[in-house]
């Protein structure tokens, strides 16, 4: 029955009943699954139970087992790893743009069809200021991918309204118990900026993470070559205390004629109430990890954009039809979604075990090489 879903993936069959067609026609593909063509092949619903109550331990063990193999032939290394989610589409009418049904993307109309699912909202845009998203009902299937060899190494299935952020460490802790990551450089979206991820990848596993910053509704203050901002004539300001505030620590800069009384340019905020307060701006003082990056140096940026690799996989994983699912249950999803990456690891432990040398990276080539 695995190998039969593994084929399945690498067919690029949606459906049961597409494979059960298959395998009918093609008596040697079953035969050598392991199934025995003297006798009838198994129905449907043996298929959709197999599928919904086997054991998803044993085959995140046999996916550990595929990684370690292309580990030890050089294949995958993690020395550069990075992390992206994929929206999974539950199967429902909900999900279907062109529904008339009133209020489908409200979190309290659970889906009829699906119990499991939850409603997520998906941005189809990394630029920031584009407000480009959808919202659906499903799942999410994040994977941590080696960025060097572009294969997966670990995979983890939620319901969709779960944050990309917050199952970060339990996948890097999940892959370190079998492969260690042990001075890595952590590339991801700026989805997953956030602290304690810097904290985690630096201290625990000592190495470093290449995220862009993520500011919502903030904008940049401009700074001087000497290092404080500008005032709206153009001098620089004066430092005038700090503050310490949910572990952050802002350095406060006022007017330069705050002391004398007159403001030259007459600035609308120079007499504000009773006092002479002038122009007062505030800047964060890196005092963490997250903060001390230096995002604009040639070294983050060459780093950062072996990030494609993550998502020239999404694309490989998405071709084994896995973006909607027919399947109604979480069980049954997650399943699915493992076989998905075990079949395209299959592909690359074929190609280095018999053909070496050559490419595994696009499935079809490989086909018709072979």
């Amino acid at each position: 029955m695995i190998c039969a879903f593994i084929v399945m993936k690498c067919e690029g069959f949606s459906m049961i009943p597409d494979l059960v067609d298959y395998l009918n026609n093609n008596l040697l593909i079953a035969h050598y699954c392991g199934f025995d063509i003297s006798l009838p092949l198994p129905p449907y619903w043996t298929f959709d139970r197999f599928l919904k109550y086997f054991d998803h331990t044993a085959l995140s063990g046999i996916m550990k087992s595929q990684v370690l193999f292309l580990e030890s032939n050089g294949i995958i290394d993690t020395s550069f790893i990075g992390l992206d989610s994929t929206p999974i589409h539950a199967n429902t009418s909900q999900n279907n743009p062109k529904s008339f049904l009133s209020h489908q993307f409200k979190p309290d109309n659970q889906p009829k069809a699906d119990k499991d699912c939850k409603l997520g909202v998906h941005t189809a845009s990394n630029q920031s200021g584009e407000k480009n998203f959808e919202f659906y009902w499903g799942y999410k299937n994040h994977v941590l991918v080696d960025c060097i060899s572009g294969l997966p190494i670990s995979e983890l299935t939620t319901t969709a309204q779960v944050a990309d952020s917050s199952v970060t460490l339990d996948i890097l802790a999940d892959t370190h118990n079998f492969l260690p990551v042990s001075e890595c450089s952590f590339l991801a979206d700026k989805g997953y900026d956030v602290k304690s991820i810097y904290n985690q990848v630096s201290r625990l596993y000592g190495g470093e993470c290449i995220i862009p910053l993520n500011k919502p509704n903030t904008k940049d203050t401009k700074l001087l070559p000497v290092g404080v901002p500008a005032w709206e004539a153009g001098l620089a300001m004066n430092r005038d205390g700090r503050c310490y505030d949910q572990n952050r620590v802002k350095q406060k800069y006022c007017c330069p004629f705050k002391l004398s009384g007159k403001c030259p340019i007459d600035h609308v905020k120079f007499h504000n109430g009773k006092k002479n307060r002038g122009c007062t701006k505030w800047v964060t003082i890196p005092n963490d990890l997250r903060l001390s990056l230096d995002r604009s140096c040639k070294y983050f940026k060459t780093s950062y954009s072996l990030r494609t690799e993550c998502e020239r996989y999404n694309s490989c994983f998405k071709n084994t039809v896995q973006e909607r699912m027919w399947v109604r249950n979480k069980s049954s999803v997650t399943n699915l979604n493992t076989f998905a990456h075990i079949s395209l690891l299959a592909v690359a432990v074929a190609v280095t075990a018999t053909y070496p040398g050559q490419s595994y990276r696009k499935l079809k080539s490989v086909k018709r090489s072979v």
